[in-house]
């Protein structure tokens, strides 16, 4: 376990490979251990690093609060502590609305993000997920595979205002629109059968800039990245893979995602 000290508090972290960084959000449910395979995956062409937010996994609860500002100020403090001055961003529900609010105040350290399951918008999170606890969520969300409980088997260790304290971040944001103002290649990535949160809608979807562009899996649920691993982990290193500042569109050119894009 790799740890560091932020204004005396302790933040968990995993880092594998080497290369340009690639970093790892998990969202509302579970910790870090969830992006393991998509780790090591990455970690043939990329330095991969995953973080526990405050409040999750091995990392510590923040007095301060959990707005998504005060979490993005965590990932930019941990990028000065390890001297990584730019980052493809992936993030997963929670992880994903850090990631936008990170590029919001960040846009220069940020080369594309891959944002998964990503609510945009305060109306597009059930509301179940908004006050369960993390046991539920787990029972609700996951497939309840071995593996798959395995990988979320740090979701009792979420302290319960973390959620809370995103959750009013997100109701009080246009993340929306500082994503499309931020013009990055941004990747929306949706499980076509989550229950907990809706894909973009179709009146968001055609207001997406050249620079956005959104693949739905079929075959997924909350977790993607658990559902269907393999083609998860295809599409990541497809879109890690495309040159800088190239558009996430350039995607529907490939044989594998055709059937996919939406």
């Amino acid at each position: 376990m790799s740890v560091v000290f932020l204004d005396s508090a302790i933040v968990h972290y995993e880092v594998l490979g080497k290369g340009r960084p690639v970093f790892f959000l998990h969202g509302w449910v579970g910790s870090w251990k969830y992006w393991i395979a998509s780790m090591q995956v990455a970690s043939t062409s990329y330095r991969a690093y995953a973080l526990d937010l405050w409040g999750y996994g091995e990392t510590a609860k923040n007095t301060q609060g959990y707005s998504l500002d005060i979490q993005a100020d965590m990932l930019h403090g941990f990028m000065e502590k390890m001297g990584i001055s730019k980052i493809a961003l992936v993030g997963h529900g929670l992880g994903a609305l850090v990631a936008l609010t990170f590029a919001r105040r960040w846009r220069e350290k940020v080369d594309r993000m891959m944002v998964v399951t990503c609510p945009i918008e305060y109306e597009m999170v059930h509301t179940r997920l908004r006050s369960a606890s993390a046991s539920d969520l787990v029972d609700w969300l996951s497939n309840r595979s071995p593996e798959t409980a395995s990988a979320l088997s740090d979701a009792s260790k979420a302290d319960p205002q973390a959620l809370a304290g995103s959750m009013d971040s997100l109701q009080a944001n246009n993340l929306f629109g500082a994503a499309r103002q931020a013009n990055l290649p941004c990747l929306f990535v949706y499980g076509q059968n989550d229950p907990a949160i809706q894909q973009l809608p179709p009146e968001k979807q055609m207001s997406l800039s050249h620079m956005m562009h959104q693949v739905t899996l079929e075959g997924s649920g909350h977790f993607p990245m658990l559902d269907e691993t393999q083609r998860f982990n295809r599409l990541l290193i497809d879109f890690l893979a495309l040159e800088s500042g190239s558009s996430p569109q350039e995607l529907q050119l490939k044989e594998e995602w055709k059937r996919r894009v939406r």
